[in-house]
């Protein structure tokens, strides 16, 4: 018997088989159960996620007439039925699929539109399906418009796109629109270990993940992809094999790379890229796999709650508490940049290391923050800060009559956000703490040594000579600050706002009405607070 490929030989056959497309399930089924049936139907998602195979199940639900040849239209077709299997093997006289991508003028159209003036021959119902239908020309929409809207009773048209913007609204407005998800890696993996055991092959979950990662979405990729897999190992997929095909990196060798870049060490940072070199890894694979730890550790750091458990949890929890919720959302960026700048780089493997080096400039030397943090609690120790604002400085005083600004007068967080500054001096001011200050000398501490660079630091100090009317000296540590910085204020008052408006909406009455009556829930990050930031 001829080989079929996995993803025609496992396309689903009915509602059942669908993944990760309840939602339209569940509404086509009531449709086809209250027999609500409307004329038109607009499937829109990405590539791989079920658009033609819906439309193919409604097709055969709409003509289905049983195994005893005298059902009804039904949410769950016989798939034994000669209109079923019929639809199947694609040879349906009533059931007509067009590719608008090489169907697109309007001659065409006409063509489509005089056949469906003639009633089906042989089934309840004449179904045009209309793939990529947002490749259709002006012409062709227009001609089309009439019929769509107002259809012999015997025609079903079922649009599919994965561009729905391209699509004239007047179309749109005579359809009912289904959006369609891209399916979650979970459910693709599950999918495909169900795969694997109907076809007497075993697999472990790392390299399924690999795969349904690598699918983006699409269930259709994913089972190419597990096809391809499948003869690249010889009818056993591992994860090493897995990462071969797909040019993708060890997990570990992106944590490796990770503690480099945070620990400073630029000679195991270049290292490990050559490593990867010499394996033949896609760099632009790599720095989008580096992009995605980063997105989890971010994900484990600011929202827990949405972080999945898996065999990388240890490490990523360590990486989270290792380094700095602001650091991974710099080196997030870092890595789609230097992704998205590939192409520019002399070659592949200069780009991904300039990338690398760029990390390396803007991380924090966790060295001098130990150090620096122990000496500061010290000073800090022996010299409290209070936290109370000071009273605005009058312009109109001359310098010669203020006096030495108190140690215990000044609260850093409201000056630095009060001096005049832009820019990447503006944010050394903001994210710095003061540890000491004796008379006119102002020691900060700075969590990263990028923003002493390009001159900041002697902007900050004119600055805070114009603020005090008298030269002022300015002393720097490269370390992690403990929180009393304008940035982190920033950030608190923030937070407050934001879970001041959460509990306005929890205790609006007509919001407890919902979650009491119909088990309604709010999602805390649709909320934002009336007031603007400070």
């Amino acid at each position: 018997m001829t080989y079929q490929a996995l993803a025609r030989k496992w396309r689903p056959r009915d509602f059942s088989a669908l993944v990760g497309q309840d939602h339209v399930v569940r509404a086509l089924r009531n449709a086809l159960q209250s027999k609500r049936l409307h004329h038109a139907y607009l499937f829109t998602g990405t590539r791989g996620v079920g658009k033609t195979t819906i439309a193919r199940i409604l097709a055969k639900s709409l003509n289905c007439v049983g195994p005893d040849g005298a059902g009804d239209i039904t949410a769950t077709p016989c798939n034994v039925c000669p209109a079923c299997t019929a639809i199947d093997a694609g040879r349906f006289v009533d059931y007509i699929e067009m590719d608008a991508a090489s169907n697109r003028g309007v001659d065409e159209m006409a063509q489509l539109l005089e056949r469906a003036a003639y009633a089906p021959s042989n089934a309840r119902f004449k179904v045009y399906t209309i793939d990529e239908v947002h490749m259709l020309s002006a012409h062709a929409f227009n001609a089309m418009l009439k019929t769509l809207e107002e259809p012999p009773e015997y025609i079903k048209f079922i649009l599919a796109t994965t561009d729905p913007q391209r699509i004239p609204v007047t179309v749109l407005s005579r359809c009912l629109q289904f959006n369609l998800k891209q399916v979650t890696p979970a459910a693709i993996v599950e999918r495909l270990a169900l795969v694997l055991a109907s076809e007497g092959l075993q697999a472990d979950t790392a390299p399924l993940r690999a795969l349904a990662w690598a699918a983006r979405g699409s269930m259709r990729d994913a089972l190419s992809l597990l096809d391809q897999a499948i003869v690249f190992s010889a009818g056993q997929p591992t994860m090493e094999s897995v990462q071969q095909m797909l040019g993708s990196m060890d997990a570990s060798v992106l944590v490796q790379l990770l503690d480099a870049v945070a620990d400073n060490q630029t000679a195991r940072v270049l290292a490990l890229a050559d490593e990867m070199a010499e394996r033949g890894l896609a760099f632009s694979q790599a720095l989008r796999d580096l992009a995605s730890l980063l997105h989890r550790i971010a994900l484990m750091q600011g929202v827990p709650e949405f972080f999945d458990e898996d065999s990388q949890s240890a490490e990523i929890r360590r990486l989270g508490e290792k380094i700095s919720r602001e650091q991974v959302q710099l080196l997030y960026q870092i890595a789609l940049h230097g992704r998205n700048d590939l192409s520019l780089a002399p070659d592949e493997y200069a780009g991904f290391t300039m990338t690398l080096l760029r990390m390396l400039a803007f991380a924090p030397e966790l060295a001098a923050s130990a150090t620096g943090a122990a000496r500061s609690a010290a000073l800090v120790a022996a010299k409290p800060l209070r936290t109370s604002v000071p009273p605005p400085v009058r312009i109109e005083k001359i310098a010669e009559e203020r006096a030495d600004p108190p140690t215990e007068s000044i609260d850093w967080p409201a000056l630095a956000a009060r001096l005049q500054l832009a820019g990447l001096a503006r944010e050394l001011a903001l994210r710095s703490e003061l540890i000491a200050h004796e008379g006119n000398h102002f020691t900060l501490r700075v969590p990263v040594k990028a923003l002493l660079e390009a001159g900041n630091e002697s902007r900050v100090r004119a600055a805070l000579s114009d603020h005090f009317g008298r030269p002022v000296r300015l002393t720097t540590q490269i370390g992690a600050t403990t929180g009393a910085t304008a940035a982190s204020r920033n950030e608190s008052v923030r937070a407050a706002r934001q879970k001041e408006a959460e509990d306005a909406i929890y205790a609006d009455p007509f919001v407890r009405e919902l979650i009491e009556n119909f088990g309604a829930s709010v999602d805390p990050r649709s909320i934002r607070p009336v007031k603007p930031d400070a």
